[in-house]
């Protein structure tokens, strides 16, 4: 025999109601929960970003979501572009771990012709101020390439100028290459020769470049030594022009003045030729007086030291009370020992200058007044021993 299992209880309405009322909030729950956790992911693993508005003249071929770069590595993207009428606003983030300098520029580059275009910050930051997050790039600070159409519109515009008008007349460039074949016939070797010289010149200038790059120093440092001394340039201007006014005021008597020098100069010059011997003659007799003093130059040089003190001494010697000199003297008396001269210093002088026997008095003071007489008579002494 076998055993029955025992049947499940029938599902109810309400019951089906609960179980699917408990399924759907289950799926709910499981729904909210992979929004928080993607979120507070988003919230954890993402880098700050700055935000940063340029205005183009144009932005052909950006787009929002193309690249933003610093020497072509991608920190960001462009996130909203608004065209104006007279400009392109093109709104860009970019990571804030890159550091961008304050006068940044942003610059469309295309790597290719059929590539999407990214934009570039430049230059590279070394330091200074940082662009601020919201910062606003003008026109002024903002470049785009050349397009490939203008590029060829251009060359059509060329290529329609210089080609026929179409009306029969020749094309300028037709003029042109005739107008220069009729100027240059004949003239190939002097053209050659032309170019040779400019060659030579431009060598010359190229091994002598170290002195023209000292010339250009040099003229340099002259022109800044003289914006240094503006005020002294200023000053010596100011008195040029004092002395050329001053001049001016006294044209009169500068013409007045050399007008008598000119005549001047002919009476000596008539002078020098009426008396030429006489002046020849006085030439070579001071010849011989300066020859005579350059002979006697020892004995002028001592003459010359020792009289101002002989001088002073005589003023100095004179007694206003006595009415003489006060002075010490020297004799040549008989030397007995040697049977020769010897001097004899005499301390006493006549009480009057006219020599009378009233008597003798003793000099005071004469030691030190009348010490040029005892070097003067002791060097005659030398002299004659």
């Amino acid at each position: 025999m076998t055993a029955e299992l025992p049947s499940a209880a029938p599902l109810t309405p309400r019951r089906a109601r609960s179980e699917r009322g408990r399924s759907i909030r289950l799926v709910a729950l499981g729904v909210i929960l992979v929004f928080v956790i993607a979120g507070a992911f988003y919230f954890v693993t993402r880098k700050p970003t700055r935000t940063v508005t340029a205005h183009f003249d144009e932005a052909v071929g950006v787009y929002v979501g193309s690249d933003v770069r610093i020497l072509g590595v991608r920190v960001g993207q462009i996130t909203k572009i608004t065209p104006h009428v007279d400009n392109i606003e093109v709104e860009m983030t970019y990571d804030a771990s890159y550091k961008v300098p304050a006068n940044a520029i942003a610059v469309v580059v295309p790597p290719s012709i059929v590539s999407d275009r990214y934009l570039q910050l430049a230059p590279v930051y070394t330091g200074g101020a940082q662009l601020p997050n919201d910062a606003d790039i003008p026109k002024s600070r903002t470049a785009s390439p050349v397009e490939l159409d203008d590029i060829y519109k251009s060359l059509s515009d060329l290529s329609v100028a210089l080609g026929p008008s179409g009306d029969g007349k020749s094309s300028p460039l037709n003029d042109l290459i005739e107008t220069t074949e009729k100027n240059l016939d004949g003239n190939g070797a002097l053209l050659g020769q032309t170019f040779t010289d400019l060659s030579k010149a431009a060598k010359t200038f190229a091994d002598s470049s170290g002195d023209l790059f000292g010339t250009v120093k040099n003229l340099q440092a002259f022109t800044t030594a003289l914006a240094n001394s503006d005020s002294q340039v200023r000053h010596l201007n100011e008195q040029l022009a004092t002395v050329a006014s001053s001049l001016a005021d006294e044209r009169g008597s500068l013409a007045l003045a050399l007008k008598n020098l000119s005549g001047a100069l002919t009476d000596i010059s008539s002078f020098i030729s009426k008396n030429q011997m006489s002046i020849h003659t006085s030439v070579s007799s001071l010849k011989d007086v300066t020859a005579t003093l350059v002979q006697q130059k020892a004995a002028l040089n001592e003459f010359l030291q020792v009289v101002p003190t002989a001088v002073s001494n005589i003023t100095h010697a004179f007694n206003p009370v006595t009415g003489v000199f006060d002075a010490q003297g020297v004799t040549m008396d008989h030397d007995d020992t040697t049977g020769g001269l010897k001097p004899t210093l005499i301390t006493k002088v006549p009480a009057h200058a006219d020599g009378s026997s009233s008597g003798f008095v003793d000099v005071p003071g004469a030691h030190g007044v009348s010490s040029w007489i005892d070097q003067a008579t002791g060097d005659l002494v030398k002299a004659g021993s």
